[in-house]
């Protein structure tokens, strides 16, 4: 790499992962050897609703262990606060010892609050912030079943205010769980344009991990790692849905992306996509996929060598200077949004460009994540991103 020089930024970092990952196809089997250890004797499940046969066979080895099991179906796209409520009432009491979430992100960040307030739903807003949520509860366990939202390794919460609907964030580490299962074989059955939609997402935490203004040491190897896998399996896992091996780097590359969230987070493309999942109901890995190749080279003067290095680890060779090298990545960011036929879902949305300056505005109110981004991104910025990923509208 004759035109790149190394760059450790090592400003100061707050990171709390999860105490325990097991990884591995068929790893499922173990969760009730692990519950009986822990001493679990009261165990809610809140799981995505698509998933009721794995979810069933789970939920019937755990009852085989002596353990008293109560499963709450929900399967919101994009979870609002209400929704969090509903499940609570659902669940009733006693208050579990134990959370076990299954499913994609939305349901982990569901369970996840169920863990953490669901004895006491309707206060949820006062904890939306920043480091608001003091304790939690119940154990809880995060099993993902899609490559994408790395829920399961974050402190992060996401739900919809339905009251101005606005995407509203509960960041704690009392959020990151006791321990991930993650099993790639639960993920063989997400149809093609989930499998991309929410690997683009995941690809996005990592690269939006490095190419940040508080990128830092301690989760750049995270970020490298999560691109090179997610990037050379992505077309695989969505093209050739049961081949294990593409499975199972997805779902490596989703959990080193959701580490990457709690010490650094994501940046610009992520502002600007949650202004057009409640305008429009973009899929959130959908919108970020569609908007990441205009964001990065909006940033790339601020962080050319940088967004050299995330292409290198994407597969490109290096060129004659940084930026090049660079701009080829975006090039095979692009070839593989097509690969993926990721435009072709763009269909079943009508998005209208007359919209464009009030999404802007409502993205620049999204501050913390634009703190994070390389370059400052204004109202004119942030409308001619718009326009560069939707010139069809």
């Amino acid at each position: 790499m004759t035109h790149l020089k190394n760059s450790f930024p090592t400003e100061p970092v707050q990171a709390q992962f999860p105490p325990a990952l097991i990884f591995g196809t068929g790893k499922r089997a173990t969760l009730p050897e692990t519950l009986k250890n822990w001493g679990s004797a009261n165990v809610a499940v809140v799981a995505a609703d698509v998933l009721k046969e794995s979810v069933g066979e789970m939920t019937r080895a755990i009852r085989s262990a002596g353990i008293e099991v109560r499963i709450v179906y929900c399967q919101p796209a994009e979870p609002r606060m209400k929704d969090f409520v509903h499940v609570c009432e659902e669940l009733g009491e006693p208050f579990p010892d134990t959370v076990i979430g299954i499913g994609g992100g939305s349901v982990l960040d569901v369970a996840k609050l169920v863990a953490a307030l669901g004895d006491r739903p309707g206060q949820l807003r006062a904890y939306v912030g920043k480091g608001l949520l003091e304790s939690r509860k119940a154990r809880l366990v995060c099993i993902p079943t899609t490559s994408g939202a790395g829920s399961e390794g974050s402190p992060n919460a996401i739900m919809v205010d339905e009251e101005d609907h606005a995407k509203k964030a509960v960041i704690s580490p009392h959020l990151i769980p006791d321990m991930v299962l993650i099993d790639p074989e639960l993920t063989v059955s997400v149809p093609p344009h989930v499998t991309a939609a929410t690997g683009f997402d995941a690809l996005c935490h990592c690269i939006e991990a490095y190419a940040n203004k508080y990128a830092h040491a301690l989760v750049d190897g995270f970020a490298l790692q999560g691109i090179s896998l997610i990037a050379g399996n992505i077309a695989k896992a969505t093209n050739e849905g049961t081949d294990i091996g593409a499975r199972r780097a997805m779902a490596l590359g989703s959990y080193l992306g959701g580490l990457c969230l709690g010490p650094v987070n994501t940046a610009a493309v992520h502002a600007l996509s949650y202004p057009l999942g409640s305008a429009f109901g973009l899929p959130h890995g959908l919108a970020n996929a569609i908007l990441m190749p205009a964001v990065f080279r909006y940033n790339l003067p601020a962080m050319p060598e940088r967004y050299a290095r995330i292409a290198l680890a994407m597969g490109v060779g290096e060129a004659e200077s940084p930026e090049a090298t660079a701009e080829a990545g975006i090039r095979l960011l692009e070839d593989l949004i097509d690969q993926c036929s990721l435009r072709e879902g763009l269909k079943r949305f009508t998005i209208d460009s007359s919209q464009f300056p009030e999404l802007a505005r409502q993205a620049l109110q999204i501050t913390r994540l634009l703190n994070n981004n390389p370059r400052e991104v204004d109202l004119a910025a942030a409308q001619s991103i718009y326009r560069q990923s939707f010139p069809d509208s």
